[in-house]
């Protein structure tokens, strides 16, 4: 036999195109439209009903960058329609096929119901199957006109990003608006060919079915009359039939696809559309839910489920029934798709707490697994924070985006730091946005890495990113793929089934253990450098109110404790902890907006803290510790004098001098307090920094080096670093000053200040302090550079095998070698409050308040010591999609900490990011709790979330090995139990005579106490 495949395939490929898909819809009439551009910000149904519509024509410019237009479109079914199936067509004059960033629109008929949305993808709306010919339609479209912010493929600026810059010249070109036939036939033949033709070209070139697929779609074109593809159409079908109902092969992989809309909370669009979103794409899947009794939904993120019950009660109806009938699935049982590395371990906890509780109050449903597509990385402390939520499974994609290794496994035991495992899975077809194309299936198929051990896998269907959600078309090809020779099978099934089925064929799959490492947009660890300390300021604010709320509902008469109000709060710093907006990567509106709410937090949680600490009592001046550990520090009093106190933990004293161990001594660029004695050079880096306990130079070279780097990545500005930013640097040792600003037996400090690049300035504060080996360096930037990023690095005389980074609930430890592809990857990472480096007998810490962005590298100098280098990440300039990201003024502060155990790291970070608080108060309570046992550290204390006033205590062991303890408290206990973090019940726990509670710890165990007060 002649080769024909080239003819062949080109054939089916035009006529396809350009004849069959043409065909879809046999005939049209036009909706007679008008509009009525809403003024400002998107406004209710009822104000857009009442408003004046003018005549509006097809072909006419539209919308002006983040508006809405309403279009009120009037139409009737012809009567010779009688018995067709009849739908709405519009196009809005859509710009490529990616419905989440540009013109989409919501449908709603004239009594205010939605009906569904309309998107480049998804243009039809229902009218009637069949027609009685001669109904009249009248609809109203809420049209956002939202800009294609991704147009130049993140290659050019752009001020689109914010309704501030982005102007008002309209976006769109309005097509059409009618009235049409769908003809059935035509559109399953499409699909019908469609499928055939993506499987065909995936098949290998000597595979026999490749060719037989071939020749049956060559033979069916033959029966296809170009001029009359109606008619012919059910013969060319019946042709087809016997290559579509050949099943697959006994051994072929089995795809478990379950609909799915990635809605991101904000990223290339405000909060505000997002709201929006959520509206349209859950109207899309509720109607077709409607349509395909099959059909499954999972969907995640609470709040975008509160976004629409609050907004679209209508659409949030539908969405219940749909819960009832089992086509919408719940998942994740988080608050929002978080980013999976910078939220605090309290704030990961606090997530899955609000989001589960939110599913089952609302839907009875408690969800089983963390489902989280898109984040950037994911801590090692995941699988023990998931199953004490009560999850038996975890599912990411991102990881499949590894710049330099390829993970080793789709399904597997993941093992975090405490020795939990969790079953988990990413989708191998490479998508959470998969649609069941040829190549989807082929990929799928092909790039599974469990072979031999399992046959099956997951895949998320349907338009995302900025919604859209699953199609008609896409539920078609899933049925043709169900069992069709020569491809995986689908089955259309809720993410629970397909993990129960996978654990059970492969109960023994492999493990890994340790973070989920993203070879990729490492720098969101350092972007928006504002919105990161917002982040770090309300997770601490949220605790210190918490705390004191508590000791003020404990002893404070007449107080309330305000449960409504730190629910709120919580929601709201949760929701900017989702994966474009605390990473850095959304667009400036979002960043605006998130550094205002970041500021409204801080003002309520600030005065909550201050009512409850005045609750307790006035006529006398407290100092208030909110760390879980005894503190002797330096405070400031309300007019700025330094005094020397000690402050038990989780517990307040008398603003009254104690005796430091030493005063502190300022001699030329030398602080001295006894403890350590640091020496600034001339051009303001730190020359030396000797520990006088031990009786050692900390620094190899200069410390505190500031380097600014040139940072263009090779693709995602905002998201990525690439290795290549080391190449080019300039140190910054050009300081203008270095003066002595503070010289006092408590208080010793010298300013450095520095101009460099384009108009930046950058001015720091050294201060040692009586009775601590920390040295402060407060920090405050006028940053105008752009491509660039600013490190601090600390050279230390240590010769580290590792870096230890705090994360949540621990700390994870890193190789400062590079011996594998893979330790060379993480050359940038993230942590928390601290990084610790050391060797047997000596260590030191560097402990920030707001960055997480960090680098440890190790070399061998000529005179065979090692230098160990942390470096801080401080701020970076990327331009795309935020043009002024990082502009202007940065206030934080880093420290050095020599001589540093695990412990005291831990101790440190606390006491930077949980500053002593003095306050009016005469009371003097004890403490709510107080933990004895090293390494046993109390991270939130708080009531009960039913208001049945009982004390909850969660606590974790922070230093990796076993530990054993009391947990200690300021009030009578009747009893004590041990619960999951939703405070639910799991054993009762003992309490000793003296009315403790022993506590015993396995390494980095995470343990919530439900205390019963008597």
């Amino acid at each position: 036999m002649h080769d024909e495949s080239r003819r062949i395939e080109e054939r089916v490929q035009r006529l396809h195109d350009q004849r069959i898909k043409t065909a879809v819809y046999a005939a049209t009439v036009p909706f007679e439209v008008e509009a009525w551009q809403a003024p400002g910000e998107p406004v209710p149904f009822e104000e857009a009903a009442a408003a004046s519509y003018a005549p509006f024509a097809m072909g006419t410019p539209w919308g002006p960058p983040w508006g809405t237009t309403w279009f009120r479109m009037r139409g009737q079914v012809p009567e010779a329609w009688a018995g067709r199936r009849v739908e709405a067509v519009i196009d809005l004059g859509f710009v490529g096929d990616w419905p989440g960033n540009q013109a989409e629109a919501l449908v709603h008929l004239t009594d205010g119901t939605p009906l569904k949305a309309v998107n480049p993808l998804n243009q039809y709306v229902a009218i009637a199957d069949p027609a009685t010919g001669g109904e009249t339609v009248e609809y109203l479209v809420e049209a956002a006109s939202n800009p294609d912010i991704l147009a130049d493929n993140f290659s050019k600026t752009t001020p689109l990003g914010d309704i501030l810059t982005a102007g008002d010249k309209p976006l769109y070109t309005f097509r059409s608006a009618d009235i049409a036939i769908l003809d059935e036939e035509v559109w399953h033949l499409d699909l019908d060919v469609q499928v055939l033709r993506e499987l065909m070209l995936e098949l290998g070139e000597h595979d026999p079915r490749r060719h037989e697929i071939a020749h049956a779609l060559d033979r069916a074109m033959d029966l296809l009359d170009l001029d009359d593809v109606s008619g012919s159409a059910p013969a060319v079908r019946e042709a087809l039939k016997p290559v579509l109902s050949k099943p697959a092969h006994a051994s072929a992989h089995t795809v478990s696809g379950v609909g799915h809309a990635h809605i991101d909370s904000a990223w290339l669009w405000p909060i505000r559309e997002t709201k929006r979103k959520t509206s349209r794409t859950f109207s899309n899947v509720t109607s077709l839910a409607d349509e395909y009794d099959d059909f499954i939904f999972a969907c995640s993120q609470a709040q975008q489920y509160e976004w629409v019950r609050d907004n679209y009660p209508k659409v949030w109806a539908r969405i219940q029934d749909s819960v009832k009938k089992g086509q919408w699935a719940p998942v994740g049982g988080m608050w929002v798709e978080s980013d999976g590395n910078l939220p605090g371990g309290e704030a990961v906890a606090r997530q899955f707490i609000h989001g589960k509780r939110f599913f089952m109050d609302h839907f009875g449903i408690e969800t089983k697994g963390v489902w989280l597509p898109d984040s950037f990385g994911y801590n090692a402390a995941y699988p023990q924070i998931a199953k004490l939520a009560g999850n038996e499974w975890f599912l990411t994609q991102k990881i499949s985006w590894n710049q330099t290794n390829k993970f080793p496994h789709h399904t597997f035991w993941w093992e975090g730091i405490d020795g939990t495992r969790i079953f988990t899975h990413f989708p191998p077809v490479d998508t959470y946005n998969a649609r069941f194309s040829g190549e989807e299936m082929s990929r799928a198929v092909r790039n599974y890495q469990e072979k031999g051990g399992a046959s099956r896998s997951l895949a998320p269907f349907g338009w995302g990113d900025g919604g859209g959600g699953p199609t008609r078309e896409i539920m078609e090809r899933a049925r043709r793929l169900a069992d069709l020779e020569g491809s995986a099978k689908v089955v259309v099934e809720h993410p629970d089934e397909f993990f129960a089925k996978a654990r059970e064929e492969y109960p023994d799959a492999p493990v890994w253990v340790g973070e989920l490492y993203l070879e990729l947009h490492r720098a969101t660890y350092t972007s928006q450098a504002r919105t990161k300390q917002g982040n770090r300021r309300s997770e601490h604010l949220l605790r210190e109110a918490e705390l004191w709320a508590t000791t003020a509902a404990l002893h404070a008469p007449g107080y309330t404790y305000p449960h409504e109000k730190l629910d709120r709060l919580w929601k709201t710093v949760l929701l900017h902890q989702f994966h474009d907006i605390l990473p850095g990567s959304s667009i400036a509106w979002v960043h605006r907006e998130a550094e205002a709410e970041y500021a409204r937090v801080a003002g309520e949680l600030q005065a909550l803290t201050a009512e409850a600490v005045a609750a307790l009592g006035s006529g006398g001046t407290r100092v208030f510790n909110t760390s879980p550990y005894d503190r002797a520090e330096v405070v400031r009093t309300a007019d700025g004098a330094p005094v020397y106190v000690e402050v038990p933990a989780s517990g307040s004293a008398p603003l009254a001098d104690a005796e430091p161990p030493q005063p502190v001594s300022v001699s030329g660029r030398v602080l001295d307090n006894g403890l350590v004695r640091v020496e600034v050079a001339e051009d303001g880096t730190l020359s030396s920094v000797r520990d006088l306990r031990a009786d050692r130079e900390v620094l190899a070279d200069q410390g505190n080096l500031l380097r600014l780097h040139t940072d263009l990545p090779n693709y995602w500005d905002a998201w990525d670093i690439d290795k290549h930013y080391k190449n080019r640097y300039t140190d910054l040792l050009d300081a203008s000053s270095v003066t002595v600003v503070e010289q006092d037996p408590l208080v010793g400090a010298i300013r450095v200040e520095r101009d460099f690049g384009k108009g930046s300035k950058i001015t720091q504060t050294i201060t040692v302090r009586a009775g601590s080996p920390r040295i402060d360096i407060e920090t405050d930037i006028d940053w105008h550079e752009t491509e660039k990023i600013l490190k601090a690095a600390f050279p230390v005389d240590i010769r580290a095998p590792h870096s230890s980074a705090e994360i949540q609930f621990g700390h994870i430890q890193r190789p400062t070698h590079t011996n594998t592809s893979w330790e060379a990857a993480r050359f940038e990472v993230s942590g928390h409050r601290w990084v610790h480096i050391g060797e047997p007998g000596y260590g030191v810490a560097v402990i920030n308040d707001s960055t997480y962005g960090h680098d440890v590298s190790r070399t061998v100098r000529e005179d065979g010591g090692t230098t160990t280098t942390v470096r801080l990440s401080l701020v970076r300039a990327p331009r795309i999609p935020d043009p002024e990201a990082d502009q202007g003024r940065h206030r934080f502060t880093y420290a050095l900490l020599p001589g540093a155990t695990i412990e005291d790291a831990v101790a440190e970070g606390y006491a930077l990011n949980l500053p002593l608080r003095v306050a009016d108060a005469a009371g003097a309570p004890a403490p709510v709790v107080s933990a004895e046992g090293e390494g046993v550290t109390v991270e939130a204390v708080k009531l009960a979330d039913d208001a049945s006033g009982d004390v909850v205590v969660r606590l974790y062991e922070s230093r990796g090995g076993r530990a054993q303890g009391v947990l200690r408290t300021g009030f009578a206990i009747a009893g004590a139990q041990i619960t999951d973090l939703l405070e639910r019940p799991l054993e009762e726990a003992s309490v000793d005579g003296d009315g403790g509670v022993p506590v015993a710890l396995r390494p980095f165990q995470i343990l919530t106490l439900r205390l019963r007060r008597s």
